[in-house]
């Protein structure tokens, strides 16, 4: 990222954004699913367990560090294994490793995929989401058969989803920052289910750029 002085034109800094985007992509979705979820949601499950299901853990986790959590994890050859031995020590999470979509989906209070990329649907059968669901994919592959059934749909910008499909299908949609600004509803009941394409805005990189650049007291050189 190329960060330019707004007011003379020149540019101040060259930025590796890598870990921004990773970082601030974890951020929003975990906004999403604090905001979102059923209130005693307790089962978190995980699939695609790389760089961003880190991030999304790193935030949820920071997040709620007074709540119980379970953390159900897709296995997928030795990640599952890593991210216990990772997150272990902390006392309000316990980890579950599921071999079969249905374990996986099956009374799961909140969903998040991150995985990049997904041919056809993640699960089927749609009877696996129970009420009060909150199916998260970050990526936003794998579950457009919820588009057309869910209750909600909640997404960070209208843009990112207007192209889908189903978007005309969608029973109920809003942006996540109108939910916030309490100027669209988000979840009304513990038995909606919700689906959350919340992936983040460039916005976000450049707002992460220069917080960073703030705390080095970085300065426009002249």
């Amino acid at each position: 990222m190329m960060v330019f002085d707004t007011l003379t034109g020149g540019m101040i800094a060259l930025v590796n954004c890598d870990w921004i985007t990773a970082r601030r992509t974890g951020a929003v979705a975990a906004i999403a699913i604090n905001t979102l979820r059923k209130t005693d949601a307790q089962i978190y499950s995980f699939i695609g367990l790389g760089v961003i299901a880190r991030n999304v853990l790193d935030c949820l986790i920071a997040t709620n560090l007074k709540s119980k959590m379970e953390i159900r994890l897709m296995r997928y050859k030795d990640h599952a294994e890593k991210i216990i031995d990772e997150y272990s020590h902390y006392p309000n999470v316990s980890f579950t490793v599921v071999d079969t979509v249905e374990e996986f989906a099956r009374n799961a209070d909140v969903i998040i995929s991150c995985i990049t990329d997904a041919e056809g649907l993640i699960v089927e059968d749609v009877n696996l989401f129970k009420p009060g669901v909150l199916v998260v994919p970050v990526h936003t592959r794998g579950f457009q058969n919820c588009d057309t059934i869910f209750d909600k749909v909640i997404a960070d910008d209208h843009g990112h989803v207007c192209g889908f499909k189903y978007f005309s299908q969608f029973r109920y949609f809003a942006e996540l920052s109108d939910v916030l600004k309490g100027k669209k509803h988000g979840r009304e009941n513990d038995t909606e289910r919700i689906l959350a394409y919340n992936i983040g805005l460039g916005l976000h990189d450049i707002f992460f750029a220069s917080k960073i650049l703030d705390k080095l007291n970085f300065k426009n050189p002249q």
